[in-house]
């Protein structure tokens, strides 16, 4: 049945993968207009907060048992999972907190590119030469938006890099994961575990809520909630082949909602170095489509 509708719904599968990615722009958004009244760790612990109470209301509709979602042959990938997507999340906040949000989010597009490169010592893959020159190109054109020695480079600019080298990590996971778990088993420790490892580091840079925060909390994270049952529905409808492409449409959600929110028009560099990461992931992923086949 599943891979019946897989062929059957291509068109429904884009349009829950497009709204998943709408969402997390405007997740991404509300967060940085936030981050002058909060640090970013706190903004994700919050979000995580929404995102549980989110996932439970629907695993109590769905009549999902804890036992099930709790067992797995992997405790150890599913904890430790989540700490890295906590990891990568708060790097790009905190990037949000100076950069312009379609700057930052273009340099988060290099994730794909990371994979291909952290795929050789944790997945044992193999990558060929022309794979290894898209990374290249496409570590170039972050350096064409970053801009080193110019008054665009800072320490921030480096926060959107390192939050995509930990989601680069986090999809590895995922990837070893899917192998053996249920989709929402690893749902519930994702949650349950980005909780905790944000519960570990908020104290460090704890700022008392005003009630706006609290709602703020519960709107990013019901957010969050629906863009990961988005895609998962999306998953169920189309192939991931299918669907990769449109991660890019993120782009031009981020770059009207921030003009919209904070007058930001993006720079020609942006442009042109976000041109060139994403058909250098192209490349990568369509590549890798190819060898497989």
């Amino acid at each position: 049945m599943k891979s019946q509708s897989k062929t059957n719904q291509p068109l429904l599968g884009i349009l829950f993968f497009i709204i998943a990615i709408f969402f997390i722009s405007v997740v991404d958004t509300v967060c940085k207009f936030y981050t002058k009244e909060l640090h970013s760790i706190q903004l994700v612990w919050g979000y995580f907060i929404g995102i549980n109470l989110i996932l439970w209301t629907f695993f109590f509709l769905k009549g999902e048992k804890l036992s099930k979602l709790k067992a797995t042959e992997r405790p150890i990938l599913q904890i430790a999972r989540p700490a890295f997507l906590v990891f990568s999340i708060s790097s790009l906040f905190l990037g949000l907190t100076y950069l312009p949000i379609a700057e930052a989010t273009a340099i988060g597009f290099v994730a794909p590119l990371f994979i291909t490169v952290l795929s050789v010592p944790i997945l044992k893959e193999r990558v060929d030469i022309h794979r290894w020159c898209a990374v290249i190109i496409g570590l170039a054109g972050v350096m064409i938006i970053v801009r080193p020695g110019g008054a665009f480079w800072q320490l921030a600019s480096i926060m959107p890099l390192l939050g995509a080298l930990f989601f680069a990590l986090f999809q590895i996971m995922t990837r070893l994961l899917s192998a053996t778990e249920n989709t929402y088993t690893t749902l519930f420790y994702t949650g349950l575990g980005g909780l905790g490892w944000s519960s570990l580091m908020v104290p460090f840079v704890w700022t008392t809520p005003f009630k706006i925060h609290f709602l703020v909390f519960l709107g990013t994270g019901t957010m969050g909630a629906l863009a990961h049952l988005c895609m998962i529905n999306a998953f169920d409808r189309a192939e991931a082949s299918l669907l990769a492409p449109y991660n890019y449409t993120k782009l031009l959600w981020v770059v009207f909602l921030g003009y919209w929110m904070f007058g930001d028009i993006p720079s020609l560099e942006m442009w042109v170095g976000a041109f060139i990461i994403v058909s250098a992931g192209f490349y990568v992923f369509y590549r890798e489509k190819n060898l497989r086949n």
